[in-house]
């Protein structure tokens, strides 16, 4: 993509009313423009990264062994009458009536449509397990909807939903879900801590949050400090093995990591005082195990081995894709813009012309350029007839991991200089050692 032909509307000044850093970010960076309270329009730089971190989501899943679909953003309200929490659900729900005043609902979740669909459709325990998800556009009518995309009314969101047999064959799903979480995470370049949670209205008795840890986090957080020591790796995991999701979960989960709703301050305060952390934390995901709570109520049940007609148990675990961009930026941003980590920058590499119109810089961009769409790269050429420093200064603020800078001066001694965004740190080297240098950085993420 060339920026002469892209669109990128970035801002030289921060909007009065980006309350902190990822939403002023994302307003500079041409990344989204508020629609109305809550809602956004997202631009192009905005959706392509969307796009990425809605890939990593999809992969991870299917290497679970879950099952995408999608599912209706208006639901008929009676579904959710049936589960007794159309009124209960609260105001946050956006409730409406067609033109022949069929009551409905903008959904904010979906616990009550999936369970009517398996209750329809699934009879037997020997289409058991099963794991169905979607991701799809959502909406909770905050009162105070503000920092952006992270608390915002309308939000993007991957949310499944398990249907097992037995107790324990749900939480084992559970357990494949914490497992297929973390390496998404990872994957993103986040760390996001499994805490112990309040379940709220989804209801259920095991529940854990994943959030990033963040100064402008929503949530009190407690933990110790050991669990930020811990990495899933490039470890391989067989999803359908009980015993090895169990012991991930005991890992990541056996060490203190609380939210406030649930902190146990003398369970807390029993660690070595230097492990004893509190920090403010963003969640970007939730898993539950509910047991036949909407099963029973929805009808939801089979014949098991003997015959007998049992109800289904159920767990929903979602993960905030459209609040993801906002953790990443909280999580990876200094004072010129955006880092973007390497698994969901929206370009693997931007390139600089500093002399546009010069033939021997305007050809080895191009040749540059056409060698990473060769390797499976997607670049970002800065072909416009500005001054050096603007441009700079659009990357540092865009967050394109790696730059790579193109003139006259370096081209005469075969060089061009490849910059990484996070560190800072310049290297001269030919053209061919930069892409080659670049193919081994994504290696693992193309």
């Amino acid at each position: 993509m060339r920026l002469s032909r892209y669109f990128l509307p970035v801002l030289k000044e921060t909007p009065a009313e980006a309350q902190i850093v990822s939403h002023r970010l994302m307003l500079r960076a041409g990344m989204i423009k508020q629609a109305s309270a809550g809602i956004y329009s997202w631009l192009p730089l905005g959706f392509k990264v969307l796009r990425k971190i809605e890939n990593i989501v999809h992969e991870e899943q299917a290497r679970a062994g879950h099952i995408p679909m999608l599912m209706p953003t208006l639901q008929p309200a009676d579904l959710w009458r049936k589960s007794g929490r159309y009124d209960a659900y609260g105001p946050e729900m956006l409730r409406v009536s067609d033109r022949h005043d069929r009551e409905m609902l903008y959904g904010p979740t979906n616990e009550e449509m999936i369970t009517d669909i398996v209750a329809n459709y699934v009879t037997s325990y020997k289409t058991l397990p099963l794991t169905l998800y979607h991701v799809q556009w959502k909406f909770r009518d905050e009162v105070r909807p503000r920092f952006g995309v992270m608390r915002g009314r309308e939000f993007l969101m991957k949310d499944g939903y398990n249907f097992d047999l037995t107790k324990e064959d749900a939480l084992h799903a559970y357990n494949r879900h914490l497992v297929s979480y973390l390496r998404t995470y990872e994957r993103m370049g986040l760390r996001a801590i499994p805490m112990r949670a309040d379940s709220g209205p989804i209801g259920g008795d095991y529940t854990h949050e994943f959030l990033v840890l963040a100064d402008t986090g929503e949530s009190e957080v407690f933990y110790d400090s050991e669990v930020t020591d811990l990495t899933f790796g490039d470890r391989e995991i067989d999803f359908d093995d009980k015993a090895q999701c169990a012991a991930v979960l005991e890992e990541f989960t056996s060490r203190y990591a609380r939210t406030d709703e649930t902190h146990d301050a003398a369970a807390f305060n029993a660690l070595p005082e230097e492990r004893r952390r509190t920090a403010r934390g963003i969640e970007v995901g939730q898993i539950f195990y509910f047991g036949t709570e909407y099963s029973e109520k929805m009808g939801a049940v089979v014949q098991n081995e003997d015959g007998a007609r049992v109800p289904l148990h159920m767990g929903s675990h979602g993960i905030g894709v459209s609040r993801l961009l906002g953790a990443i930026i909280e999580a990876s941003h200094d004072d010129k813009g955006i880092i973007w980590p390497e698994g969901v920058t929206p370009f693997h590499a931007g390139i600089v012309n500093l002399k546009q119109g010069d033939a021997e810089a305007d050809a080895a961009c191009e040749a540059l350029y056409k060698a990473m769409e060769a390797h499976g790269m997607e670049p970002l050429y800065d072909d416009r007839n500005e001054r050096a420093g603007g441009k700079f200064a659009s990357m540092d603020l865009i967050g394109l991991p790696w730059r790579i800078t193109v003139g006259p001066r370096g081209l005469k001694n075969g060089v061009v200089e490849l910059t990484s965004r996070r560190s800072g740190e310049s290297e001269e080297m030919p053209p061919e050692a930069a892409i080659e240098k670049l193919v081994q950085i994504y290696a693992g993420h193309l």
